[in-house]
């Protein structure tokens, strides 16, 4: 593992690569600087990559600048690591856990079984409670293991009930698992319960959104691989159903909890301004994307009940 090569999370939209140079430079000599963009628009995808000449400099910059706060987002700077397969397949999924716990709790349980990577409990976007469920990635699969076989199905300190540890689905199988769980997640007997007449009678039966051709949920799971949702072009995610006073502001506070979100539209009408009813969310991560699209599906926002699906290569704006 290099000691000199950081990789940077959670950039704003706006940083150019000129910024990050600057800022990291700031620290120590660069060898190199790279802000990541989308191959086909140039636009940012919300991380980047800085190696310094030295050692002392990479660790300096990860901790004066590890969760410094620019342009209402907060960065991540940590080690960059390289692909082997000792490291793939390192992330948990944690269910059951005590609407109290904070990730502080979360982190110091499993700390004991390896390196942590990355570690969050998944909350309400509205409120801010706790879902109950978290995700905590170690460095090494052999860790996370472990920590499976030691702390699957036992009690937390102060909780009531086990807790779940198993292996987060992995984004790049399209396996029935994944669909069954789309599926679950789109919430059909929601969809079901809706008027015989009125807007929520066609947003349940209809499950592609002429004339964008973008299928809901239940219709595709595309995978980190799929040319739709490849890491190098970020993942789309389309939102319906959206009332005309929706700014992006309010989209930016809808996904940002869930993950580096890297880009929002509004679809607005020409003439007014308003919302036409749809928009367009870009991340960086897809197992983050596939959680939002899993966990807002269905979310009501004011008196409106959202669509939120994965945007098809057959979509068009």
């Amino acid at each position: 593992e290099s000691k000199t090569n950081l990789i940077i999370n959670y950039l704003p939209q706006a940083m150019t690569q000129e910024d990050l140079r600057n800022l990291f430079s700031s620290i120590g000599e660069l060898e190199s600087c790279k802000l990541i963009r989308d191959k086909l628009t140039g636009q940012s995808l919300g991380y980047g990559f800085v190696n310094y000449v030295k050692s002392t400099d990479a660790e300096k910059a990860i901790s004066s600048l590890n969760g410094l706060r620019m342009q209402q987002k907060t960065i991540k700077v940590s080690y960059a690591r390289p692909s082997t397969p000792l490291i793939k397949d390192a992330n948990l999924y944690v269910s059951g856990l005590p609407k109290s716990m904070t990730q502080e709790d979360l982190q110091r349980i499993f700390h004991p079984f390896g390196r942590i990577i990355t570690s969050r409990i998944l909350v309400e976007p509205s409120t801010g409670m706790s879902r109950g469920v978290g995700f905590v990635r170690f460095d090494k699969r052999p860790e996370a293991e472990n920590a499976i076989s030691s702390l699957n199905g036992t009690i937390p300190a102060g909780a009531k009930d086990p807790v779940t540890v198993k292996f987060a689905n992995n984004p790049s199988q399209k396996n029935q698992q994944v669909l069954q769980s789309l599926y679950a997640a789109a919430s059909p007997t929601r969809r079901l319960a809706a008027p015989t007449t009125g807007p929520l009678y066609h947003q349940a039966r209809i499950f592609i959104f002429n004339p964008f051709k973008v299928y809901s949920i239940l219709n595709t799971a595309p995978s980190a691989a799929s040319s739709s949702c490849a890491p190098n072009y970020g993942i789309c995610i389309f939102v319906y159903n959206l009332s005309p006073e929706t700014d992006e502001n309010i989209l930016w506070q809808l996904f940002g909890p869930f993950g580096a979100v890297t880009s929002v539209k509004v679809i607005r009408d020409y003439q007014t301004q308003k919302c036409k009813g749809y928009g367009f969310v870009t991340m960086t991560n897809y197992e983050e994307a596939f959680l939002a699209v899993c966990s807002l599906n269905g979310y009501k926002l004011g008196d409106r009940v959202l669509q939120v699906s994965f945007k098809t290569a057959t979509s068009r704006l």
